[in-house]
């Protein structure tokens, strides 16, 4: 918004009214007096201007006088145990006698030490003599009893205007709560008939400053009995050093700006009590009066501060209710989650499953789970592009704690392209790396936001300078508010930490499952692998026995064998031939897992040269044409490489009824620049979908014994197991009666491991 500071080309921080310090303002207000102390003597240090009115005796004849020269001998050792206690603050009010000229005058006392000076606030009291705990009890008895009974946070907070109002008198009453940029919303209000409602309004920020809400926190009440008031500055010795810190001050004088505000309002007296949660200002008791100035006795100031801890004690509690059913059910719905993803091996599938979901938990729109590398969408949510830029975002940030925010947009600037799925966002880290998340998502509401006047404060320029004015108006001012999703409510965020604890452990608890289990298949391969060694090792002499006799009792009794038990016997000696292939391959292939590799970089290239030059005649005789394309190298062990390719080549001549036949061998990327898939593809039979898992298995053939050249089996598996042993995977697309391809990955590089999936 354009201002005529801004037209002129002056700049003015809105700010700045954040800097002003109201806590060392150097004057009080006028209906108490200020004197400080120096222990141990109790010499007084300052004193405000207006003790003469007050006090009977003038600023300047009292500052280096001791304290107990001046009050009332009656009450004068009892009130210096007082103030030389460490429980000063306990013990207010103080009872104090003060007497000039034969006149006694009766005080309340107020006391309190800060930045190692005594400071004592005197305010005039009606009576020689009361009965505080007695007024303080019928006082707050009923009161009590109204926010005890309080079903729900509207029912307290209603409880409460209804008997501050009560106690005090003052014309308004109301409780203003704060939002999380710490504007304010009128939530209960009990007022005189006359008076304006304010009920439902908004309050902008800047009514309240920063360093308003910190004396807020300090300080649990606050009262200004007449808003038009000329302050009474403090005077000080003149040794005296540094300004005087009021920060702790019930006479403290406020802020001009703060007093043209009430006077703005039509306010002419006003008190607050700090409401506070879990150590955090929540909120304000306001109370104002229009009729004039209103002087609230300490007792019932006093009570409506204890009023005021109370509400506040109860908070949590009250707020709780509002939405007891939905903490009951998100906490139904997080125990089903955890059944589920302890229950099911992928904890993905568990939450993304049918409901209850991760969309129930937290009453969102959309959800997405990004973990190793995959993310999984469910409802309505940013495309692929968009998500993997915000988790990107996401991932940039600092912090490892929830994130949770109702207007995205402000935050990340691009969330603008797609605030009606995501204006709103809680983001739970899975890792430490912040590279796996849990996403909630919930869609932009358009909202009217009704303000108490224009929440934009005017500047305007005196003497040539900008000055920064409070608002004059307070009538209704409506405001369209877009790029915001209904608020995140605490439970919901709660919800989203536990499951994302939740997870880690499963997640954890998984991985130390399967480190367990990994130890255990690895030393069980090795000792099938030796097993296998030795098993074969120990069959092959019997079975070359059995061939040799049998061999020789074909020769030595020749044509006087009967026709059947020759053929008998010629089937033994098949038999055993396969038997030897069988044996052969199943030490070949524990020989595969149990040699080392010597890994090399490798110019595949030249591997697939020699494996092509090697099967050069049966090509040749086949008529195959092949077809080659240039080949990444690798790291990888040559000679187990080269038995892949020829076991992949192989196959492509074997199962081939084409009266052309060609075999293709390349390379293409595989997801990303970092993997490359060799391929090897051909023409031939093709393979069923349904056999696509079972042809890697050891002694597996889909065929007869005999077609398309026989063999035992253990071509593929052997592929599978030296592509394993190289980190890589194995995989196959195939078209029945069209042909096939087979693609393989080598990651055998230190860190470079594939782990993706592999068959079967």
């Amino acid at each position: 918004m354009k201002t005529e500071a801004a037209e002129v080309g002056q700049v003015l921080d809105l700010t700045n009214c954040d800097q002003e310090p109201i806590h060392i303002p150097g004057a009080i207000q006028p209906h108490g007096v200020l004197l400080v102390l120096r222990e141990p003597e109790l010499t007084l240090t300052h004193v405000s201007e207006n003790a003469r009115e007050l006090l009977g005796t003038p600023a300047e004849r009292l500052l280096g006088a001791r304290f107990d020269e001046l009050v009332e001998p009656s009450v004068r050792q009892a009130l210096e145990t007082s103030l030389r206690s460490e429980r000063l603050k306990q013990l207010n009010p103080l009872k104090v006698v003060w007497r000039v000229g034969g006149t006694e005058r009766f005080f309340d006392g107020i006391a309190h030490r800060h930045q190692g000076r005594l400071l004592l606030e005197l305010e005039p009291s009606p009576e020689k003599e009361s009965l505080p705990f007695l007024s303080f009890y019928h006082a707050t008895r009923e009161a009590l009893s109204c926010l005890r009974d309080a079903r729900d946070l509207q029912e307290l907070s209603e409880a409460a205007v209804r008997e501050v109002r009560r106690l005090t008198g003052f014309d308004r009453v109301l409780i203003y709560r704060f939002d999380a940029e710490w504007n304010g919303s009128v939530i209960a209000e009990d007022r005189d008939e006359k008076a304006d409602p304010y009920l439902g309004l908004y309050f902008p920020a800047s009514d309240i400053p920063r360093q308003a809400r910190e004396l807020y926190e300090l300080n649990w009440l606050r009262i200004i009995p007449a808003v038009r008031y000329t302050p009474a500055r403090i005077r000080a010795l003149p040794e005296t050093q540094g300004p005087l810190d009021l920060s702790f001050s019930v006479l403290r004088s406020v802020s001009p700006i703060h007093l043209e505000y009430l006077r703005n309002m039509g306010a002419h007296a006003s008190m607050s009590v700090s409401l506070m949660k879990e150590g955090r200002l929540w909120g304000l008791i306001s109370c104002t009066d229009v009729s004039g100035p209103r002087y609230v006795p300490y007792e019932v100031r006093t009570a409506c501060e204890f009023l005021g801890e109370v509400m506040s004690s109860l908070l949590a509690v009250k707020e709780g209710r509002e939405d007891y059913d939905q903490r009951i059910r998100s906490k139904s719905v997080h125990t089903a989650l955890l059944e589920r993803m302890t229950r099911e091996v992928d904890f993905v599938s568990a939450l993304v499953g049918p409901a209850p979901n991760l969309l129930d938990l937290v009453n969102a729109r959309g959800a997405a789970i990004h973990f190793n590398g995959r993310t999984t969408v469910l409802g309505s949510a940013p495309d692929d592009e968009q998500l993997a830029k915000l988790l990107g975002w996401l991932g940039e940030r600092t912090g490892s704690d929830v994130f949770v925010t109702d207007r995205l947009a402000s935050e990340y600037l691009p969330a603008e392209d797609f605030q009606d799925v995501a204006s709103g966002l809680i983001a739970a880290p899975l890792s430490r790396g912040r590279s796996s998340f849990v996403l909630w998502f919930r869609p932009e509401v358009v909202q009217t936001v009704s303000w108490s006047g224009n929440p934009t404060r005017p500047v305007e320029l005196e003497d040539g300078q900008p000055r920064l004015h409070p608002r004059k108006s307070f009538e209704l001012w409506k405001e369209t508010v877009r790029g915001r999703c209904l608020p995140w409510k605490p439970y919901e965020v709660e919800a989203a930490a536990e499951l994302r604890k939740a997870i880690i452990d499963v997640v954890l608890q998984r991985s130390e499952e399967l480190l367990k289990l990994n130890t255990e298949l690895e030393r069980s391969n090795v000792e099938l692998d030796a097993f296998a060694y030795a098993a074969g090792h120990d069959l092959k002499e019997p079975l070359r026995g059995i061939h040799n006799y049998t061999q020789l009792a074909l020769r030595e009794l020749g044509d006087s064998l009967e026709p059947g038990t020759r053929s008998r016997l010629d089937t033994v000696v098949r038999l055993t031939q396969r038997m030897e292939s069988l044996i052969n391959s199943l030490l070949h292939y524990s020989q595969v897992g149990r040699t080392e590799l010597s890994l090399r970089e490798t110019d595949l290239n030249e591997v697939v040269a020699q494996v092509l030059e090697l099967l050069k005649p049966r090509m040749e005789e086949a008529r195959v044409e092949v077809r080659l394309h240039p080949l990444p190298s690798a790291r990888c062990d040559r000679v187990r490489i080269a038995e892949v390719f020829t076991n992949l080549v192989t196959n492509a001549l074997k199962y081939n009824d084409k009266p052309e036949r060609w075999v293709e061998v390349g390379a293409v990327p595989d997801g990303d620049e970092a993997h490359v898939a060799y391929y090897v593809r051909d023409n031939g039979i093709g393979i069923k979908p349904e056999y696509h898992e079972a042809i890697f298995r050891i002694f597996k053939r889909l065929h007869g014994r005999d077609k398309y050249g026989g063999g035992t089996g253990t071509g593929l598996t052997i592929v599978n197991r030296i592509i394993e042993r190289h980190n890589g995977r194995i995989w196959l697309e195939s078209t029945p009666g069209q042909g096939t391809t087979f693609y393989f990955t080598l990651a055998a590089s230190p860190g470079a491991e594939d782990k993706r999936p592999t068959h079967g």
